[in-house]
């Protein structure tokens, strides 16, 4: 396709998504200006003016017009990559365009039909920047997710509802703040949460990832929020979450527990119902699960970080400092996590939190040697905020 040059965020010329105005008066797709000013930049990036107020300014005006311009019958040939293109060849048949692509995921067809587009839409998603924002703002999520969670079954996934999965997943946007995301609010309804977590308790190792992987956005995107709370206090979905933890896959396990550090650091009811329903027992089973195998770094690393969340909130450090062996647990990984001492932070706020409220939890940080790993903490080339954490760790045990 040719996209027309004022539909192109002059940052990654990619066709805008969630396109935004600066108060200069140049729109940037959202993710990109954002990442821009997470680097520090006070400036628009084309006039190098300097700004004044960093506001961004949802442009629906044009967004309306890239909507109508991707409406029209497109061709996608020109869009795919070789790889898409043989995935797609069909007897000389021409190629379709989105628009009727989306048709026919909306239809009636068959499921042949419908398996033949997804193939389709899986391959121009994962190997097209352009064909996957094409597919994004023509509105193919929605779709997709309604392919997927459509009711309640007893059934294992399907070839249809895995591919509707996959490319699901491949258009979510990476922004948090990304409109986009609301369509996961179509969750909230009984049927296709039932559906969820039915999928998530039975599917197939990949389906299970990819499914933490989306409740990890809907906890950490804005336009989710309720549903991030309704998710956390549904015990349905804590008894097919928590046992992914340990999971063989190392893909569902590392998925899961990022899902459930992400509804820990939501919002303080959230950390409530994660207590209620037994997640630290869990993390601490899946840190010693981790650290006892090579290759689970990024498991540990986040079961720490949905620990020190839960150490935020009055229940979880109670339910930390009752766990026989956790305070242990916590001293053991403040200075063994990796050569980098990745993940030390966490477990270092992790504790200073519990230890703060808890003479039984600091006497036997003490007699676990936590003295010595802040010390060895503190000589090694960890961040800055881990030191300072540590130094009032410190602090706190030197009358001992």
């Amino acid at each position: 396709m040719s996209i027309p040059h004022l539909f192109r965020c002059p940052i990654s010329l990619d066709i805008f998504t969630d396109p935004v105005t600066l108060c200069t008066g140049q729109t940037y797709d959202r993710p990109c200006i954002e990442r821009w000013l997470a680097a520090g930049h006070r400036t628009c990036p084309v006039t190098m003016q300097p700004l004044g107020d960093a506001a961004l300014v949802p442009n629906r005006t044009l967004r309306h017009l890239i909507e109508r311009w991707l409406s029209a019958d497109h061709q996608i040939s020109d869009a795919t990559t070789p790889a898409a293109a043989a995935a797609t060849s069909d007897d000389n048949a021409e190629e379709p365009s989105l628009a009727a692509l989306k048709r026919c995921l909306q239809s009636g067809a068959g499921s042949g039909a419908k398996v033949a587009a997804l193939k389709k839409g899986v391959a121009l998603a994962s190997e097209s920047d352009v064909g996957r924002a094409c597919m994004l703002q023509l509105g193919f999520l929605p779709v997709l997710l309604q392919l997927v969670f459509h009711a309640p079954t007893t059934r294992d996934l399907s070839e249809q509802e895995g591919l509707a999965l996959q490319c699901a997943l491949t258009l979510l946007p990476s922004s948090p703040a990304s409109p986009q995301h609301g369509c996961l609010n179509m969750l909230k309804t009984e049927a296709s949460l039932t559906s969820f977590v039915g999928l998530l308790a039975r599917g197939p190792a990949a389906a299970k990832a990819g499914l933490c992987r989306l409740l990890e956005t809907i906890a950490t995107a804005a336009a989710t929020r309720d549903l991030a709370l309704a998710a956390a206090a549904s015990p349905r979905v804590w008894q097919a979450l928590l046992p992914l933890l340990r999971h063989d896959d190392e893909r569902v396990s590392v998925a899961a527990v990022r899902a459930v550090a992400a509804i820990c650091c939501a919002a303080e009811p959230a950390r409530g119902s994660a207590v209620h329903h037994g997640a630290v027992p869990a993390l601490l089973g899946c840190l010693a699960w981790a650290s006892a195998g090579k290759g689970r770094g990024a498991a540990a690393w986040s079961a720490l970080a949905a620990l020190e969340a839960l150490a935020a909130s009055e229940a979880g450090r109670r339910a930390v400092a009752r766990d026989p062996g956790a305070v242990r647990s916590l001293v053991r990984h403040v200075f063994m996590m990796s050569s980098s001492n990745e993940g030390s932070e966490h477990a270092v706020a992790a504790l200073l939190a519990v230890c703060r409220e808890s003479r039984a939890a600091r006497t036997e940080a003490a007699a676990a040697g936590l003295v010595t790993q802040v010390l060895l903490l503190l000589q090694s080339q960890c961040g800055t905020r881990a030191k300072t954490r540590a130094r009032s760790l410190l602090k706190m045990f030197k009358s001992m």
